[in-house]
């Protein structure tokens, strides 16, 4: 089992230093990480958390999923490996239009 665990169902208030703060109930927190809207800053609604040992994280995910925090029921679980993107773009500007 990985050490990396996605959050989801967050509220929009929760922020890395709340997030942190929650999980280091089950050990120590490598890193916490709510994912932001580039547009807009705000909360996706999810997160990542690394936690130090798989015991820890296993023991996160157990006393964690499904308990409410910030007015929501948070979903922890462990984290997929991100899947390769597609670079389809040409790069530059005018996104590979053709000229005549």
């Amino acid at each position: 089992m990985s050490k990396k665990l996605y959050v989801g169902n967050l509220g929009y208030g929760v922020t890395n230093e709340t997030l942190t703060e929650k999980f280091a109930e089950f050990g120590n927190v490598d890193s916490a990480k709510v994912i932001v809207d580039r547009d807009t800053n705000r909360s996706k609604g999810f997160a990542f958390v690394e936690m130090s040992t798989v015991a820890e994280a296993q023991s996160a995910i157990k006393g964690l999923n499904g308990t409410e925090f910030d007015g929501r029921q948070m979903n922890v679980s462990e984290a997929k490996p991100q899947a390769p993107r597609e670079n389809n773009s040409r790069g530059g500007f005018g996104g590979g239009r053709n000229r005549y």
